[in-house]
């Protein structure tokens, strides 16, 4: 009983941190909060069914992370250098017509990713495509190509 209590209880102030600091939708995290929510997943884990079932060392160790979180976030307001390290800079994989291989390499990204995103916006053939970025979250951004 112990352990679902602390669970529920864990749910709860899980839910209610995350609320609090984070507005974007599961799809749209940034590296640096997908680390962040992960990171408090543990901490409630490890407080639920670890050997140290104490809730004040669950709260204490969700409150530093989430502190931690919000100067790394404030550090990447006043520091745009700084917020580039942490979660990276859009990658342009496609321009004009020509795929950028040097970026696309460096991402771990194929053409195939790259169509699949286009086919998503209704977009069947490449020179449809004028612009296909990678985007700090991971997602694929297309630009459509005028007329």
């Amino acid at each position: 009983m112990y352990t679902i209590e602390h669970a529920i209880a864990g749910y709860f102030f899980l839910l209610l941190i995350v609320r609090i600091l984070s507005r974007r939708a599961g799809g749209q995290l940034t590296l640096a909060e997908f680390v962040f929510v992960f990171l408090i997943g543990g901490i409630v884990i490890l407080a639920t069914v670890g050997d140290d079932r104490s809730m004040t060392n669950c709260v204490c160790g969700v409150i530093t992370v989430a502190l931690l979180h919000r100067l790394i976030s404030g550090l990447k307001a006043r520091f745009p250098g700084f917020g580039a390290v942490v979660d990276g800079t859009p990658l342009v994989l496609l321009k004009n017509g020509q795929w950028q291989l040097e970026s696309m390499h460096k991402a771990h990204v194929d053409d195939q990713d790259v169509m699949a995103a286009a086919r998503g916006k209704g977009l069947r053939r490449l020179d449809e495509i004028k612009y296909a970025v990678l985007e700090r979250n991971g997602s694929i951004s297309i630009i459509k190509t005028g007329g």
